[in-house]
C-alpha cells in the first residue's frame, strides 16, 4: 500500500516538472483569488438559480475545502440528504428520507445501475478528483431517468477545456486514525491539456484507511421484574478500506462544424473492505433480569474471519454532437459495469455443539447499567474456554451487472404560442445483464468429516492468539486477545474450501431492457418560465431460477407514462418561485426479483425472491422560494410531498404459487421474503441559508455561515394494514457550517444532526439512533512564488466528538452500540 503510493508520487512529480515548463507561457495569466470559497459557492448559486427546476449543487472546489471523505460526505450537506455510515464511514443517501434505492446515478448525464442490487447507488467509491461538479436533481425533468423517484445526482466530470493549456492538481496527504492508531493515506492526480480543438485529461486516485472499531450488540427484551438479558456481543474489528478511481477523457472540438464535438471517456472506481473479525458472544443459558447479575451459567461463541467486501463500477462512453440545421443533437453510447461482492468465511467455535445441543457452560457477571460499555466478566480466563464444537459459516455472495445505453437527445430554439421556446425529445435503450447468487452455509461437520459428532480442531484455533489485548474506546472487560485471523484463514484455505458450496436457488439471473422516450418543451416569458413534457418508459424483464430441481423462467413487461410540469416564477430581480408536479417509478432491485427460491411444497412455504413484484410508482409536488440577497448568499424554504404505490419490503406474506410452476397454480403459499405493500407517502420541509458576514456587515470580511434543516414524515401501509415508517426517513436533521477565510487562511467548521430512522439493511425492524458529527478543515495557501503554482497546506479533522452510534431494535432496547474514534489527515494540494 505504502508502496503503490510512492509510485504514484513519482508519476506526480515527474509529470508536475514537464508540465511546469509547458506552463511557462501561461504562469502570467493565472489569477489568485482571494475568496475560493466565496467564488465557489456564487458558482454554486448561481446555476441553481439560472436551473428551470428544483434543483441543488455542489462545486468540486466546495468539497475540497471540507474534510470530506467520499461524495457521500459532500452530499450530506445539501439540504435534504441525510447519510447512512457503515463503521463510521458515509456510504449511502436518503433522498429527501426516502429508501436508498430511490435515487438514481449518473455521469454526465448518462445514468448507471448502482452498484448494489443494481439499483443501490454506493458513495463510499466516488472521490472528489473526478468531479467539476455535482447537481442534485430534486424535481426531475423528463428527459432524466424514470427511476429518480426520489431524485437524480449527477456526477459532472472535470472538462479538458476547464483550463487552457497544460494543468496539473495534485493531492497528497497522510494522517491517522485516533482508535488504534491506525494510519490513512490519500493520493490524487490530474492533468489536462487543450488547445484550440483538442483537449485530454487523466487522472488517478488513492486512499486507504486503517481503524478499529468497537463494537457491543446485545439481544435484550422486558422481563417481568426488568430487562431480560438473553446476550452481549463483544467485537473489535481491524478493517483496511481502500478505493481507487482512475479514467480519462479525450475530446475533440470543431466549432461551426456539423459534426461539432467527439468524446471518449472512461472511468474505473472500486471500494475494498478488508475486515478482520474478532467476535465473541456471551450467552445467558437462565435469561437473567435486571442491569447487574452475579455468578450465572453462560455459553461462550467465538466468530473469527478475514473477509472482503468490494464494489466496483466501470464506465465508458462514447459521444458526438451534431449541429442539424436548427437541431442540436447529442449521441451517445455507454457501456458499465458493476460489480458487488461480499465473501466472509467465519470459523464458528461455538459454546454448543449443534449436533447433540449440549452446552459448555461456565459462569460470568455482567453490568448493562451503562448500556454503551457493558461489563462481563468470566470467573475463568477467557483463554482456558473450552468450546464445544467447531463450525464453518460462509457467506459468498456476488452480483455482476453489464448494463448498455444507446441515447439520442435533440433540441432546438423556436417560438412557440408567441413565446421564445425550447423543444426537447429524445430516445434511450438500456440492456442490463445480472449474474450472481447469494450462498449462506453453516456448515456443523466442516471439521467432522466422519460425522461422529465429535467435532475436532484440526486448525488448532488457540494457537493464533496473538497475546495482544484489545484496543477499544470501552473496558475490555472479558480479557480478549486479538487472533491473527489472517493466518487462521490461510491454515484453513490449506485444509479444504473456505467458500460455501452454491446450489441453484441461490441464483440470480435477470434480464432487462428498458426502452424510453421523451418530449419537453421549455416557454420562457417574461415572469419566467415553464417545463413541461413527458416520459415513456417500457420495461422488458425475465428472470430465471430454480425451484426444487426444475429451471423456471418468470418473464413480464410494463409501460410508465411519467408526465411533470415545472413552473419558474421571478418574483422580482432577487426572488424566485418554483412548482413542480413530477412522476417517477421505482424497479425492484435484482435480488428482490430473482426467481430463485427455496420452497416446500408440503408445508406450502417460499423463502427467496419474488419474481411477481410489480414496480414502485410515485407522484410529487414541489414548491419552493428562494431570496439570493448577495452574490455568493441565498434563503430558501421549499416543501414537498411523494404519494408512493405498491412499497416493496420485506415480510412473510401469502402468494398464489404458481408464479414457481404451472403444477402450483391456484395454490396459496407462505412466501418469507419481498412483498408489495400499499400505498405510501412522504412530506417534508427544507428551509437553507447561505451567507457572507461581510454582505451585512462589511467590518466581518471573511465570516461566512451555511445552515440547513430538514423536516420529514413518512409512512406506508403493510398487506395487513399495518402502518410502518419508510426505511430512511429522519423527522428532523441538520446541518451546520461557519467558516473565516482571508489573507490565505480558510478554517471551516462543520456540525450534521440526524434524528432516528429505520434502516433495512440487518433487520427492517432496526432503528438507528439519533447520529452527530463534527468535523473541520483549515487550509493556507502558501505565500511562495512557485513558478505560478499554488500550494495550499491542509488539515481534515473528522469525528471530533468521538460519537458513538446506536442502533435500536424492534422491541425498543439497544442492539448495537459502535464507535470509531477521531480521523486526522494533514495534506498538501498544489494546482498548476
Amino acid at each position: 500500500m505504502v508502496r503503490a503510493s510512492r509510485k504514484m508520487l513519482a508519476i506526480a512529480l515527474t509529470t508536475a516538472v514537464g508540465l511546469s515548463s509547458a506552463m511557462a507561457a501561461e504562469i502570467e495569466e493565472i489569477v489568485v483569488t482571494a475568496s475560493p470559497i466565496r467564488d465557489s459557492q456564487q458558482a454554486a448559486i448561481s446555476a441553481k438559480r439560472d436551473a428551470n427546476h428544483v434543483t441543488d449543487v455542489i462545486s468540486a472546489d466546495t468539497i475540497g475545502r471540507f474534510p470530506d471523505q467520499n461524495l457521500a460526505d459532500s452530499l450530506g450537506r445539501v439540504p435534504g440528504i441525510a447519510i447512512e455510515r457503515d463503521q463510521g464511514q458515509a456510504r449511502y443517501i436518503n433522498f429527501r428520507g426516502m429508501p436508498f434505492r430511490y435515487t438514481a446515478i449518473g455521469f454526465d448525464g448518462i445514468d448507471v445501475p448502482g452498484a448494489e442490487n443494481g439499483r443501490i447507488p454506493r458513495f463510499d467509491s466516488f472521490p472528489a478528483v473526478i468531479t467539476s461538479r455535482v447537481v442534485v436533481n430534486k424535481a426531475v425533468l423528463p428527459s432524466m431517468p424514470g427511476a429518480a423517484v426520489a431524485g437524480y445526482v449527477d456526477i459532472q466530470t472535470v472538462s479538458p477545456f476547464d483550463r487552457e493549456g497544460a494543468a496539473f492538481d495534485a493531492d497528497i496527504g497522510a494522517g491517522q486514525q485516533d482508535l488504534g492508531s491506525g494510519g490513512i493515506e490519500k493520493l490524487s492526480l490530474r492533468g489536462t491539456w487543450s488547445d484550440d480543438n483538442l483537449g485530454v485529461m487523466l487522472f488517478g486516485s488513492k486512499n486507504s484507511r486503517e481503524q478499529i472499531t468497537d463494537n457491543h450488540e446485545y439481544k435484550l427484551a422486558a422481563g417481568a421484574t426488568g430487562t431480560q438479558v438473553n446476550q452481549v456481543q463483544f467485537r473489535s474489528y481491524k478493517v483496511t478500506r481502500e478505493d481507487e478511481a482512475y479514467g480519462g477523457r479525450a475530446e475533440y472540438r470543431m466549432e461551426g462544424e456539423t459534426l461539432s464535438r467527439t468524446f471518449v471517456s472512461y472511468l474505473y472506481s472500486e471500494f475494498v473492505d478488508l475486515e478482520e473479525r474478532n467476535h465473541y458472544q456471551v450467552n445467558f443459558a437462565t435469561k437473567p433480569e435486571g442491569n447487574t447479575g452475579s455468578n450465572l451459567p453462560v455459553y461462550i461463541d467465538q466468530l473469527l474471519e478475514y473477509g472482503r467486501y468490494d464494489n466496483s463500477t466501470q464506465t465508458a462512453t462514447l459521444g458526438a454532437d451534431l449541429e442539424l440545421s436548427d437541431w442540436n443533437v447529442e449521441l451517445r453510447y455507454n457501456d458499465t459495469q458493476t460489480e458487488f461482492n461480499t465473501f466472509l468465511p467465519i470459523l464458528y467455535n461455538s459454546g454448543v455443539n449443534f449436533a447433540t445441543r449440549a452446552p459448555s457452560l461456565t459462569q460470568a457477571s455482567y453490568d448493562i447499567s451503562d448500556v454503551l460499555n457493558p461489563q462481563v466478566t468470566l470467573a475463568a480466563p477467557l483463554a482456558s474456554y473450552t468450546y464445544a464444537g467447531l463450525y464453518a459459516y460462509k457467506i459468498d455472495s456476488p452480483l455482476d451487472v453489464d448494463a448498455k445505453k444507446l441515447k439520442v437527445d435533440m433540441n432546438r430554439d423556436l417560438v412557440f404560442a408567441g413565446l421564445p421556446s425550447k423543444l426537447s425529445m429524445g430516445l434511450a435503450y438500456d440492456q442490463r445483464k445480472a449474474r450472481g447468487y447469494s450462498a449462506i452455509q453453516f456448515d456443523i461437520f466442516a471439521f467432522d468429516p466422519s460425522y461422529t459428532l465429535s467435532t475436532t480442531d484440526t486448525l488448532n484455533v488457540k494457537s493464533f492468539d496473538t497475546g495482544q489485548p484489545w484496543i477499544g474506546n470501552t473496558a475490555n472487560a472479558l480479557g480478549a486477545n486479538y487472533y491473527d485471523n489472517k493466518g487462521l484463514r490461510q491454515a484453513w484455505e490449506a485444509q479444504m474450501s473456505v467458500a460455501p458450496t452454491v446450489s441453484d436457488d441461490q441464483l440470480v439471473a435477470i434480464d432487462e431492457d428498458i426502452a424510453a422516450g421523451y418530449v419537453m418543451m421549455n416557454n420562457d416569458y417574461a415572469w419566467g418560465s415553464v417545463v413541461y413534457g413527458m416520459r415513456v418508459e417500457r420495461t422488458n424483464y425475465s428472470s430465471q431460477g430454480n425451484i426444487s430441481g426444475a429451471a423456471i423462467t418468470v418473464k413480464d413487461d410494463f409501460v410508465n407514462v411519467l408526465p411533470s410540469v415545472h413552473v419558474n416564477y421571478d418574483v422580482s430581480d432577487d426572488i424566485k418561485a418554483r412548482f413542480s408536479l413530477t412522476s417517477g417509478l421505482n424497479r425492484p432491485t435484482y435480488t428482490e426479483w430473482r426467481a430463485a427460491a427455496v420452497i416446500d411444497p408440503t408445508a406450502k412455504t417460499v423463502s427467496g425472491g419474488n419474481p411477481a413484484l410489480q414496480a414502485e410508482e410515485s407522484f410529487g409536488l414541489d414548491a419552493s422560494v428562494e431570496y439570493y440577497f448577495a452574490r455568493s448568499s441565498i434563503l430558501s424554504a421549499g416543501a414537498f410531498t411523494r404519494q408512493i404505490s405498491n412499497v416493496i419490503y420485506e415480510s412473510t406474506s401469502t402468494i398464489d404459487a404458481g408464479i414457481y410452476g404451472d403444477l402450483f397454480a391456484g395454490q396459496v403459499w407462505e412466501l418469507d421474503g419481498y412483498v408489495n405493500g400499499k400505498d405510501g407517502k412522504l412530506s417534508g420541509v427544507e428551509l437553507n441559508f447561505i451567507g457572507q458576514a461581510a454582505d451585512m456587515l462589511p467590518a466581518l470580511e471573511g465570516f461566512g455561515v451555511n445552515l440547513n434543516m430538514t423536516f420529514l414524515d413518512g409512512e406506508f401501509t403493510e398487506i395487513n394494514g399495518k402502518t410502518s415508517g419508510l426505511p430512511g426517513t429522519s423527522d428532523f436533521m441538520y446541518n451546520a457550517s461557519v467558516f473565516y477565510e482571508d489573507y490565505g487562511l480558510s478554517v471551516r467548521l462543520n456540525y450534521q444532526y440526524r434524528g432516528e430512522w429505520i434502516s433495512p439493511i440487518e433487520d427492517p425492524s432496526e432503528v438507528w439512533g439519533a447520529q452527530k458529527r463534527l468535523d473541520m478543515n483549515i487550509q493556507y495557501q502558501l505565500p511562495w512564488d512557485l513558478n505560478g503554482a499554488l500550494a495550499t497546506v491542509y488539515l481534515n479533522a473528522n469525528n471530533l466528538g468521538n460519537e458513538t452510534d446506536v442502533r435500536y431494535a424492534g422491541n425498543g432496547y439497544v442492539n448495537q452500540a459502535e464507535s470509531y474514534g477521531a480521523r486526522y489527515l494533514l495534506g498538501l494540494r498544489v494546482n498548476m
